[in-house]
Formats: structure tokens, sequence, C-alpha cells
């Protein structure tokens, strides 16, 4: 067999083992280090197979361009599907020389394959602060056992601790964990039940949590109780607020949930950064016992807090972009990616925008919510109704240049932190109404009030158990139990939350995708014929004068 048989040969085989062009297939595999098309009636298409393939073609007829020479015979090729077969009597369509032919799928590859290093600032500050931490921690612990072993005072203060603090605290870290993977293993499974449970429980045991640490009768417990039962008041309004709302948010968070059977192993990104958060924690604590035998423990522990809550938001948001980007580009690319290498990439090449946006979205989230309560103080008072719709305005432009929707862009294109954001609402904003039912999500609000509901089941428990054996630290070990209850289910959260995400984020890039239903849509439809009016912030109407 010559040399051009055998070369056509193979080309047959290859054509028959898959429909995928051979450099398309191997830019994927390069992207993802195994990510395979998925084989379900669901999977789009973004290129149509080609019919014969270029290393087949030798060279054009002289006589007639629409035939081809291949090994010496003459022969015309079959045209696809999706074009007519062009005929005598039909012209010839040329493309321009000034409008070439697109090309969307090597340059989306080109995209999702990109491998700097994004916000390489932030990521330096980030593993600084780490090496600081540890430092500090071991010196810490260093100090702790070195009061244990020297008489004294100081020896004393820690073996009471040692006795009556740190059992109830390893007790919530324990409680914590095992109550986030709880959380989502049964938010995975019952969503529609459990958006109506998550908002209502959390009700219920901030306002336990309260009474509990009131019942108490000393004044630090009696002040972290009334915190509580102000925060059960709100949430309890929040409740009864949202409750048209509820409907529609377990329909998205129902059908965004779907492609995570698709992937048996997305769960254990989550499931190691839980793990290394319970380690860290565990650590940390003994970091805490430490610091009692140094200067100044008060300053020492707020810097210890501050730094852990950084660390802990840096591990949900990993674990949120891992899975954002196995989700993203099951919707707009169809491919079933590997979830190992994604976390690796989140790890390295991600990282940095984790920090930043660790760093700032909390605090930006938390200010634009209290915008949007002064918002609510129009009135008569002309002061109050300019400054409230400044700081509204201001917190929106803000908001424009960092939110948490860019997780799904930065997982996906490798974006920083910024011009994700700012793509991302660029996005959201170009489909008519979406903003108005993106900015009325309540998932970021389940999240939350679930991890409120951890954090009050471990007062609850550990409180009752200090107060029996120590009644003098029930109000610390409180505020740390809840701390900790609260973090490690916060990070838990992190799949369905990216999820979400996924599902607005690339309905608002590619509408037309089929793998969204109607769920969008008809809600859009509903708005904009006025038979359901989603509003972010209930406004007050300003009385005439």
């Amino acid at each position: 067999m010559s040399a051009p048989d055998l070369r056509e040969s193979g080309d047959e085989e290859r054509e028959e083992g898959g429909n995928e062009d051979p450099k398309e297939e191997a830019e994927a595999n390069d992207l993802e280090r195994g990510e395979v098309g998925i084989k379900s009636k669901n999977a789009t298409i973004t290129d149509p197979p080609m019919q014969f393939h270029m290393s087949r073609m030798q060279r054009l007829s002289d006589t007639n361009p629409l035939r081809l020479v291949i090994n010496g015979a003459t022969r015309v090729p079959t045209a696809s599907p999706a074009q007519p077969r062009v005929t005598p009597s039909q012209p010839r369509a040329t493309p321009s020389p000034a409008q070439p032919l697109p090309t969307p799928t090597p340059q989306q590859s080109l995209t999702l394959n990109s491998r700097a290093y994004t916000n390489r600032i932030s990521l330096f500050l980030f593993l600084l602060h780490m090496v600081v931490a540890i430092g500090l921690i071991c010196f810490l612990v260093y100090k702790g056992v070195q009061g244990l072993i020297e008489a004294g005072p100081t020896q004393k203060k820690e073996k009471r601790v040692l006795e009556y603090f740190l059992p109830q605290v390893e007790a919530a870290s324990l409680l914590s964990i095992t109550l986030a993977f709880l959380w989502q293993k049964a938010v995975r499974v019952w969503p529609q039940i459990m958006v109506h449970f998550i908002i209502w429980s959390s009700f219920v045991m901030s306002l336990s949590a309260g009474i509990l640490l009131i019942c108490f009768q000393k004044p630090p417990t009696d002040g972290i109780g009334i915190l509580f039962i102000a925060f059960a008041i709100g949430n309890g309004l929040y409740c009864c607020w949202v409750t048209h709302r509820i409907g529609f948010c377990c329909k998205v968070l129902v059908k965004s949930l779907e492609p995570v059977s698709k992937f048996p192993d997305l769960n254990q990104p989550t499931y190691w950064m839980l793990g290394a958060g319970f380690m860290w924690m565990s650590v940390w604590i003994l970091a805490v016992i430490g610091s009692l035998n140094f200067y100044l423990p008060p300053l020492i522990v707020i810097v210890l807090v501050l730094s852990l809550m950084w660390t802990a938001e840096v591990m949900r948001n990993v674990a949120n972009i891992t899975v954002s980007r196995v989700i993203a580009l099951y919707y707009l690319r169809g491919m079933q990616s590997n979830t190992q290498f994604c976390f690796q990439r989140a790890l390295s090449k991600n990282l940095g925008s984790a920090c930043l946006g660790s760093l700032f979205v909390p605090a930006i989230e938390a200010l634009r919510i209290v915008a949007r309560g002064l918002n609510l103080l129009e009135g008569e008072d002309e002061f109050m109704f300019s400054c409230a719709h400044c700081c509204l305005k201001v917190m929106d432009s803000i908001f424009r240049h960092g939110n948490g929707w860019a997780y799904v862009q930065i997982a996906a294109y490798g974006k920083g932190f910024v011009k994700a954001s700012q793509d991302t609402w660029e996005l959201i904003e170009k489909q008519e109404c979406l903003k108005t039912i993106v900015d009325a999500d309540m998932t970021s609000a389940i999240c939350f009030l679930t991890g409120v509901c951890s954090g009050s089941m471990c007062v609850i428990i550990v409180a009752a158990w200090t107060a029996r054996v120590h009644e003098e630290f029930t109000a610390t070990i409180s505020l740390l139990a809840f701390f900790i209850g609260y973090l490690m289910t916060r990070i838990a959260m992190a799949l369905p939350h990216a999820c979400v995400s996924c599902y607005y984020v690339c309905y608002a890039e590619n509408p037309d995708n089929r793998l969204f239903d109607e769920t969008i849509p008809e809600r859009l439809s509903m708005i904009k014929s006025g038979r359901d009016a989603v509003a972010p912030t209930p406004r007050v109407r300003r009385l005439s004068t």
C-alpha cells in the first residue's frame, strides 16, 4: 500500500473514532488534562463535524475548483447537512476577503487555556501573611507549653484554660465540621425543602441562643444574648419579606445543581478545604491559649481572628473557583473537566484572585446592604434623602469593580478579579431585566443564614456545657464557638453557591444554550408584563408636598 493510501486510511480511522477536530481535541486535552466531551443529549456542539480532512486534499483541479484531486482520482466533496448542495443553477457563494469566516472555537480555547497568574500582588501578600501567621502560631504554641512547664501564676491560669476552655472549643470544631457536611449533603439532595428550613431554622436557632445566654444573668452573656435576639428579629422580618421569592429561588437551585451528578468527585475540593480548615482551627485554638503567656493578649487574639477570617474565606473561594470552572466549562463548552486539575489551577494560577476577592467582597457586599438600608430613609428629610442615594450610588459603582459573581469568569477565563467583576456585571446588564433577577437572588443570603444556624447550634451546646463546668468562660467560648461554626459551614456551602453563580453568569453569556430551560425566560417575561415585580430593595414612596 502506498504512503498516500496509508494516510487516507489513517484519516478514515480517526473519522470513525470521533467527530472532533484533532487540533481542537489536542488543545482541550492540554487545557484540562483529561477533559472529554459529554455524551448526553443535552451536550452543545460548538462546531459541526467536518466531512473530510485537509490532510487528504492533495491539490485542486485545474479545470474545476469544486473538484479535488486525491491520489490521482477526482472527487467532489459532499456538502454538510447544515449547508445546501451547490447546483449549477445556484451561484457559488465565496467569502469576501474583508470578512473572513468566524472561528470561535480556537479563540475560546486560547482564552480558556490562560496560564498566567492572576492578581500577583494580592497573592504575594497572602503568602507573606501565611508565613507570618504560621510563625506567630508556632511561637504562641511554644509560649503556651513554656507556661505549662514553668511554675507560677501563668501555669495555674493555663491549666485552668486547658481544663475548662479547650474541650468545649474542640467540641465546637467537631460539631461545626459535622454540621458543614450535613448542610451540604442536605442542600444537594433536598434543595426545595432546605431553602425553607434554612430560613426559618436560622431564626429559631439564633433566637434560642440569645434567650439561653440571657438566662445565665451575667453582663457579658446578656450583651451577647441581646445581639443574638436583635439579629433573630431582623432575620424573622427578612423571612417574611422574601416569601414571594422563595419559589423562584428553589427552581434556580434545583436546576443549577443538576450538573453536579455528572461529576462524582466535584465535592472532593470542598472536603479537602474543610479538612484543612479544621486542622488549622485546631492549631489556632492552641495559639489563642498560648497568647495568655505573652504581651497584650487581647490585641494578639484580634490579630489571630482577622487572620483566621481571611484564611477561611480564601479556602471557601478556592472551592468556589474549582466548582465554578467545572460547571462553567460544562455550560460554555459542553466539556467534562478534570476536577483535580481545576482544583490545582485554583490553588495556583487563580489563588491571587481568590485572595483579593476574599479580602474585599465581604466588606463590599456588607456595605452595599447598609447603603440599601439607608435608601429606605426617603422622606421629608432632604439631607438624609440625598445621603442615602449618594451612598447607594457609590456602593453600586464599587460593586461593579468587585463582586462575588466575578469568580465564574476568574475560573473559566483566568481573568483578574477587577476585570472579571467588570465583564461579568456588564454581561448581566446587557440582558434585559436579568440584573433585576440577579440583584434579588437569595443564594448568598441562604449560605449566610446556614452559617448563622450552625454557629447558633454550636453556641447552644457549648454555652450550656461551659456554664455547667466554669461559668466565667461562657461568653468567650460562645463567641468563639459561633465564629468557628459559621466559618466551617460557609466553606461547605461554596458548592451550591458556585453552581447558582455559574447558572446566572453562563446564561448571561449565552442565553440560547440548550442546557438552559425556560426558568429565567419565564421570569423575565413575567417581570416585563408586570405580573411579578421584583425589587432588590423596597422603596418608601416619598410624600408629596
